[in-house]
């Protein structure tokens, strides 16, 4: 008889273990429209010749994922911004840029604008993962394509800027902070995995994250991860405002996501950021010496769905 009971008890718990099994992972559903609001508050000081400069960037933005094809494993989208910002504070002054803004003057702004409503190929896996990405560029050639008379130089500089906050590998790299967080299997409340994702913006880094399965309540599942950043290549040479240029950094990232519990889509993102290194520029012409520039820097950006 006790070995009866002894079974009873043992199934039991074995059922008990099984029903905290959960699957986290995207579940979209084909036609619908998924939105993604960013807001992304930096804040950067280096340290030339003994004096500091400190800069502060905020850029924000709202896009919308339409799954046009649910796969097996994966889902293709068009992606296409809604809204786009840009400010930074400068010692000599303040810049902002808006693409709601109706001023013939603002350039920048004036191509945020033509941005806007055009639609770029995404494929995504139901863990987040960004594999392909279609047609972007074709975003930026028309816009463009709207104010040949701007002189070549100044064209060519302001879309270095805009690939590097919005191109195709800035876009994998902030986008798949919030989306390939999801395990490849089963998990149980307080079970970890790792994640490993590439950040792009005007420099090449790995992120290696540690996410977490903390709990959930009746609309989500909470994700808290905790990252190590460092340079991909602190030897590699990358063209910068004409200047040659490497990157020596390491940081920390913290991440606390709300996914949604039927779709697994981004409820609520807070993402923290703290990075500090070195920034070398190579002898050149305009700076035979080169120079080395001690930097930190602390970005916090929060993502929701409306």
């Amino acid at each position: 008889m006790r070995k009866f009971f002894n079974l009873i008890l043992l199934s039991i718990i074995l059922t008990s273990c099984q029903a905290q099994q959960t699957e986290l992972k995207l579940n979209l559903e084909k036609g619908k429209e998924y939105k993604q609001i960013t807001d992304s508050k930096a804040t950067i000081i280096q340290n030339i010749n003994g004096q500091k400069m400190n800069m502060e960037m905020t850029i924000k933005g709202s896009m919308s994922y339409l799954v046009k094809v649910a796969n097996e494993n994966d889902y293709e989208m068009d992606v296409k911004y809604e809204s786009l910002s840009m400010s930074m504070q400068l010692p000599q002054g303040t810049m902002e840029f808006s693409s709601e803004k109706n001023d013939e003057q603002d350039i920048f702004s004036m191509i945020l604008a033509e941005m806007k409503n055009s639609p770029f190929q995404i494929t995504m896996t139901k863990s987040g993962k960004i594999t392909e990405v279609k047609n972007i560029e074709l975003l930026f050639e028309s816009a463009f394509s709207k104010f040949s008379q701007i002189p070549e130089t100044q064209m060519a500089q302001i879309k270095a800027q805009l690939l590097k906050a919005y191109g195709e590998e800035a876009f994998k790299g902030n986008i798949e902070m919030v989306t390939a967080i999801y395990p490849d299997k089963s998990v149980v409340k307080g079970e970890s995995w790792e994640i490993k994702t590439k950040l792009e913006s005007g420099m090449s880094a790995d992120i290696t994250t540690t996410y977490k399965y903390a709990g959930s309540n009746s609309n989500y599942y909470l994700i808290v991860g905790d990252s190590k950043i460092a340079t991909a290549d602190k030897d590699a040479y990358i063209e910068s405002n004409g200047m040659p240029m490497r990157y020596d950094l390491t940081g920390n990232m913290s991440s606390e996501i709300k996914v949604d519990k039927t779709s697994g889509w981004i409820i609520e993102a807070k993402v923290n950021q703290d990075i500090q290194g070195d920034v070398y520029i190579k002898g050149n012409p305009q700076m035979p010496d080169g120079m080395k520039i001690p930097m930190v820097m602390k970005n916090d950006m929060t993502f929701t769905n409306q």
